[in-house]
């Protein structure tokens, strides 16, 4: 398959924020009466959203607060501002793009804001997306609906089947799917049980993209 465009989510792909974020979740969910392992949120929240997130806990007991969802994105976004680093590799693989010349964007669950806070820490991060950053949330359609994904590949002017995206959820792989694009499953240090069930191709090393991808 001809390679047009690759596709990246944010969180556990292009920044490592995810730990911060489950972190802090994991204690709210013990405050609230709903206490579960990293393992446990992963597998049921990984690649959502904190509004999804916020319903589902609420639906299986957690006593959280009308507000919660705002309050958690503060805070959340106080942790990452001091500091998020990026995924050991990602640099690599844009430089094998941009000596390709082939484009790439963002499609993220995550909100515009928190992106800001997290590839704006990297000076020339964000301008090497030349404006392809989007976010679920201001198109009203998270994964794993395909929408995120078809509305960055027609900004790219690239048709679908020619897109490759690099996911770390299952939510992700499967909008990836729906959108009828290939996927890249990230599962870095054994990770990524419930992506194996999903059709994404599994690989656990981010430098070794390119050349799995033939770049």
């Amino acid at each position: 398959m001809t390679i047009s465009a690759v596709i990246f989510d944010c969180d556990g792909v292009v920044v490592d924020s995810e730990e911060a974020a489950f972190r802090l979740l994991g204690q709210d969910l013990a405050r609230y009466g709903l206490p579960r392992s990293p393992a446990e949120m992963h597998a049921m929240f990984l690649g959502g959203t904190v509004q999804g997130i916020f319903v589902e806990a609420r639906r299986l007991g957690a006593s959280l607060p009308d507000d919660w969802v705002q309050d958690f994105y503060a805070r959340l976004y106080d942790e990452l501002a001091r500091g998020t680093a990026l995924i050991p590799g990602i640099l690599d693989v844009l430089d094998a793009l941009d000596a390709r010349g082939l484009p790439y964007a963002i499609g993220s669950n995550g909100s515009a804001r928190k992106m800001e806070i997290t590839l704006g820490q990297h000076p020339g991060l964000r301008d090497r997306f030349r404006g392809h950053i989007y976010s679920a949330q201001e198109l009203g359609r998270p994964k794993p609906a395909p929408d995120l994904y078809l509305h960055a590949a027609k900004a790219l002017g690239v048709g679908p089947q020619a897109c490759v995206v690099v996911e770390d959820s299952p939510n992700g792989a499967n909008a990836a799917r729906a959108a009828g694009m290939r996927c890249m499953g990230y599962a870095p240090q054994g990770s990524g049980e419930a992506l194996r069930e999903t059709d994404a191709e599994i690989f656990h090393d981010m430098k070794a993209l390119p050349a799995i991808l033939g770049l």
